[in-house]
């Protein structure tokens, strides 16, 4: 995230082909009789009528629905921390305008202890069947948007766990003469929040500048007196994502990918689309925003299922037959 140069692109990455069907009557509509779906070989209609197309033997819409809300419910506790933290900042950067000045990078030393107390907090998580698995977040913190602040034109208050646990502030050079890190507002961890008032999983992408770890970063955005402010932010190593979806993927008699709203594949059972690479075809962003507040629901793209997994904004992407 924040320890980042940019969104690094995997080379390789294939189009998905088979989803990839531009004349396709029914892509990405929403198919509310999908949930009927319950038994092996029940029958999809078409959202223009046309003739059913058969299920994939095995796999009800029930049963991705399910299996989309478990992995929703694995990111939640990391979305818990990035809500906790937009929550401090926000309070703290409305404390701070009270008396009529601008914040500075100095009033963000407030938030550390809740940060450390995040890192500490998530230390280990269940994983399937009560098995053990590292925590998720290795990283956490605000990134403030340009300008905010009055005595730096940008600013991190990051915080992150090392390799021996110890809790480490993220230290980096921001000047716009010397920094090619010092414009992060095209990064996908933050534009997507500032441009959709939503939260957003991006990556997977490369950890270059601090652990060369693959992750993903989870983020929010934050608003104080309904202004953008910034984005409240959690790094999850994508090893430890793996650990904790991998198990309930391979539940499912088909193959399954979980994809972010930009198309990227955050985690996969599907050789032909590995952890990184990028789908093209369906509108991701769009199914995820369709969505949004009401329960998940099936959608369908030429010869694929989309269930959004629950309030996560992450995309379960199985075949339909």
């Amino acid at each position: 995230m924040a320890r980042t140069t940019g969104l690094a692109r995997p080379t390789g990455a294939a189009p998905d082909t088979s989803a990839h069907d531009a004349s396709a009557p029914d892509a990405s509509t929403h198919d509310p009789s999908a949930h009927d779906a319950s038994t092996p070989e029940a029958s999809t209609p078409g959202a223009d009528g046309s003739p059913a197309a058969p299920s994939v033997p095995g796999l009800s819409a029930a049963v991705a629905d399910a299996v989309s809300r478990r992995v929703g419910d694995t990111l939640e506790g990391v979305f818990a921390a990035v809500a906790a933290t937009a929550a401090d900042t926000a309070a703290l950067l409305a404390a701070a305008g009270y008396g009529g000045r601008r914040p500075v990078s100095a009033d963000l030393a407030a938030l550390r202890p809740g940060l450390h107390g995040r890192l500490a907090d998530a230390d280990r998580s269940a994983g399937p069947a009560g098995a053990e698995l590292p925590g998720l977040v290795s990283g956490v913190g605000f990134v403030a948007a340009p300008g905010l602040l009055a005595d730096v034109p940008s600013w991190l208050e990051w915080w992150q766990r090392g390799p021996d646990g110890a809790v480490r502030p993220l230290l980096l050079d921001l000047d716009p003469e010397h920094s090619a890190y010092s414009d992060y507002t095209h990064w996908d961890w933050y534009a997507l929040p500032r441009e959709t008032g939503r939260r957003a999983v991006a990556g997977p992408y490369v950890d270059y500048l601090c652990s060369d770890e693959y992750g993903l970063t989870l983020s929010a955005p934050v608003h104080v007196d309904g202004a953008f402010v910034g984005v409240a932010a959690a790094d999850v190593y994508l090893r430890h994502f793996e650990a904790a979806v991998l198990p309930v993927l391979q539940e499912l008699p088909v193959p399954a990918r979980l994809v972010n709203a930009r198309g990227r594949v955050a985690a996969s059972t599907d050789p032909a689309h590995l952890a990184g690479s990028l789908v093209k075809g369906p509108d991701f962003a769009a199914v995820l925003a369709a969505s949004a507040p009401v329960p998940p629901a099936v959608h369908r793209h030429g010869t694929l299922h989309l269930t959004p997994c629950g309030g996560a904004p992450l995309v379960l992407v199985t075949p339909r037959r």
